[in-house]
């Protein structure tokens, strides 16, 4: 049985800069006896929300694993460049430009943020057919389900059967690891504050840090209108969290995206 993990042709590795998405490039450089080839590529989308314990992790594999990611971060309309560690966006500038590109929020309707600032931001970036490898793992069967009915996309986590607790007991044995909760019960990954989570969740994040409701409150009411109809703005949610507490009851349900674990 051929190993999942062996990449045989022009691939994008789809690093989100989660665990699981980091356990797959693990495998894959072991696959490739820890140097790939130039066929491969790994790719590190930046959206400027991502938590400052992603951006460290990103880096922190790159150095551990001697490889070389690439970062790329949404410019303005087709256009792109190519960060890296330092040079990174910190403060949404990616999104925002998005925004003001599109003269809209993204909703659940129009889910425009993933499919700009990464997919279509690595599509510009190679500027030629290649395949996507991305980290679902086999205990998220409706997410492997989509993925494989997309052409040129792999799940080699799902063909190995991996789920999160094998990924845990790996992390667990590494050097350096996510400095963030494990996947069951993490509530940052990804942007920080990201619409498609559920509205306990996010009502949660801003309890803890309220500051990073800011930039969500700033797209609002510079567009006047809201990321979701059937939870509280963030403005809202961040003066419950603030002053008054739980005054809301909120559907808590968090819907997956590209951006991945």
């Amino acid at each position: 049985m051929q190993n999942p993990f062996l990449i045989k042709e022009k691939s994008v590795i789809s690093f989100s800069g989660g665990r699981s998405s980091a356990f797959m490039l693990y495998k894959i450089l072991e696959a490739h006896n820890f140097k790939l080839p130039d066929y491969l590529s790994v790719i590190f989308c930046n959206t400027g929300k991502e938590m400052p314990q992603t951006l460290n992790f990103v880096e922190a594999c790159s150095k551990n694993w001697n490889i070389d990611i690439v970062w790329l971060e949404y410019t303005g309309k087709k256009s792109f460049k190519e960060v890296n560690y330092k040079t990174a966006s910190r403060n949404g500038e990616p999104f925002e430009q998005l925004i003001i590109d599109r003269k809209y929020l993204p909703n659940m309707m129009a889910r425009f943020c993933t499919s700009e600032l990464k997919v279509l931001t690595i599509e510009r970036y190679m500027d030629s057919e290649f395949s996507t490898v991305v980290g679902i793992r086999a205990d998220e069967p409706r997410r492997v389900a989509k993925m494989r009915n997309k052409d040129n996309y792999f799940v080699p986590l799902a063909d190995a059967q991996v789920t999160e607790k094998q990924i845990d007991a790996f992390w667990q044995q590494q050097d350096f690891d996510l400095a963030m909760p494990p996947a069951g019960v993490n509530t940052l990954s990804n942007c920080d504050l990201c619409f498609l989570k559920g509205g306990k969740i996010k009502q949660s994040i801003i309890e803890h840090n309220p500051k990073l409701a800011d930039w969500w409150i700033k797209q609002e009411n510079y567009m006047g209108s809201f990321f979701r109809s059937d939870q509280p703005s963030y403005s809202k949610m961040k003066i419950i969290a603030t002053d008054q507490g739980q005054l809301f009851d909120f559907d808590d349900e968090s819907i997956a995206c590209f951006c991945g674990d």
